[in-house]
């Protein structure tokens, strides 16, 4: 569930780095540069980019779509094409098996298997068709703070390189820990100094 839905699984993140001057401009050069780019008509495994959270065909940004007061809100879309393991293994077997009988010898050597998986598996990848994620993100401008709706790690991991790819800036996810010394004031922040874990009974 995203941004948009009834109900959402989200992760908290901080944002270490300063903004550049005219933000703005800045970042509707960068959102423009790393907007999701179509793969359908293509053999290229994989796609990253920014499109709109209410449209995942629109990367356009028309009127600056993306920004919302103080808010930016985008959708990360990853497109892959996914070769199954053993569907790649059956493929190779089988034409390692075709060429033995073809050539009559009794085994391949190790360059000729690897140039069997490398022509299998850019056939695969062919005849794949890519496989469409999204995730949304609202980053709030004046406090730093960015809600990311998936608690997926590996999204996570994507979200967090390629944010820092396009604005420059480290994203920190949020523990209970972190996010209390965020929201404390430096009284409460040096009592979270003394916090020790308790064991509870029953």
């Amino acid at each position: 569930m995203g941004l948009l839905a009834s109900s959402a699984s989200f992760v908290r993140y901080s944002i270490e780095g300063d903004l550049p001057e005219n933000f703005w401009e800045f970042a509707a050069e960068q959102i423009a540069a790393r907007s999701f780019r179509d793969i359908d008509d293509s053999y290229e495994e994989i796609s990253i980019g920014w499109v709109s959270v209410i449209n995942m065909f629109d990367s356009e940004f028309s009127y600056a779509s993306y920004a919302a007061g103080d808010y930016i809100a985008l959708t990360l879309r990853v497109d892959e094409r996914k070769i199954s393991p053993k569907a790649l293994k059956k493929f190779c077997l089988k034409e390692e098996e075709r060429l033995k009988k073809e050539r009559q010898i009794p085994k391949l050597s190790r360059s000729q298997k690897l140039e069997i998986k490398e022509n299998i598996k850019l056939m695969l990848t062919k005849k794949a068709v890519p496989v469409p994620a999204t995730y949304d993100l609202c980053w709030n401008l004046g406090d730093n703070t960015l809600f990311f709706f998936s608690t997926n790690r590996k999204a996570q991991e994507i979200l967090e390189d390629f944010f820092k790819e396009t604005f420059g800036l480290n994203l920190m996810l949020q523990v209970p820990y972190l996010t209390a010394e965020h929201l404390l004031d430096p009284d409460g922040r040096h009592s979270l100094a003394d916090i020790r874990p308790a064991i509870f009974i029953g």
